[in-house]
């Protein structure tokens, strides 16, 4: 098809039209309330956990109640009530300034959209872990795997899921294996690799796995792609945002880090007449 005839024709928009399509579900007036062939009131509602709600509407399936129950405490690990935290920080001078709570929740998930931190960080961290095992099945070692990452960052130790810019160690992970184990959950390849990268660089660079890299393997063990779990885990800010919003909303207006006119160090031109 020439660019001309596809710049002229609108089939595809024109069967949008005046319709809304939905792969996901809706509401029949009458009949009921639908999510991916599930009736909500009548087979979800009381039945299956909120987590396990958010996951069929993310993957399409209905997953088991543990692995539900794993992301919640995934949730919980991933957002605490600091505001130090950027995203929380956001979230307390939304409160400082009156907003509401809606604002400064989703300007916190924006602030923790980031490559740095946050959600986001687990398509790298998952790419990272999943390209790793290929290369360690078509016969590469773990080792050679870490040579071959510190090569790229020039000797420092900048693997996605490793490390922490702040601390050493991450004690998010010890709360989170120990859920894993209660929910019997078996280590997978991807956990097992990650595990070996770790005890690397803990023995020869003083660096550990940190909570997106354990979060990277386990949920790639479980079958998901780069992308659902990005999705699956776009709102774990929120709690911590929150909490920290209605800390600074619920003080007098204004005093979350303030500052006066001489906290600015000015570098610009000196004062001067304007013609």
């Amino acid at each position: 098809m020439s660019s001309k005839t596809a710049s002229t024709d609108t089939r595809l928009w024109d069967k949008q039209r005046d319709t809304i399509h939905s792969g996901k579900g809706g509401w029949l007036a009458g009949k009921g309330v639908f999510c991916h062939g599930y009736s909500m009131l009548d087979e979800l509602v009381g039945k299956h956990s909120y987590f396990q709600v958010m996951m069929l509407n993310v993957l399409g399936r209905l997953p088991e109640r543990r692995l539900a129950d794993w992301l919640e405490a995934a949730f919980i690990c991933l957002s605490w009530p600091d505001p130090r935290i950027w995203c929380n920080q956001v979230g307390a001078l939304a409160g400082t300034a009156r907003s509401s709570v809606t604002a400064a929740a989703a300007a916190g998930a924006l602030a923790a959209d980031s490559t740095m931190y946050g959600a986001r960080t687990l398509l790298e961290g998952v790419r990272f872990i999943r390209e790793s095992l290929a290369d360690v099945e078509a016969g590469m070692t773990a080792g050679e795997i870490v040579a071959r990452e510190l090569r790229r960052s020039r000797g420092k130790v900048r693997i996605m899921g490793y490390a922490r810019p702040l601390a050493s160690g991450d004690e998010r992970i010890a709360a989170l294996e120990a859920v894993t184990a209660q929910l019997e959950f078996p280590l997978g390849r991807h956990m097992h690799l990650a595990y070996a990268i770790e005890d690397i660089l803990q023995r020869e660079y003083d660096e550990s796995m940190n909570i997106g890299g354990y979060v990277s393997a386990f949920l790639s063990d479980q079958g998901f792609s780069a992308e659902q779990i990005y999705r699956l885990c776009a709102l774990c800010v929120t709690s911590g945002v929150v909490a920290c919003y209605i800390d600074a909303r619920d003080k007098p207006a204004d005093t979350f880090l303030p500052l006066r006119c001489d906290d600015i160090e000015y570098r610009g031109k000196p004062p001067r007449n304007l013609p």
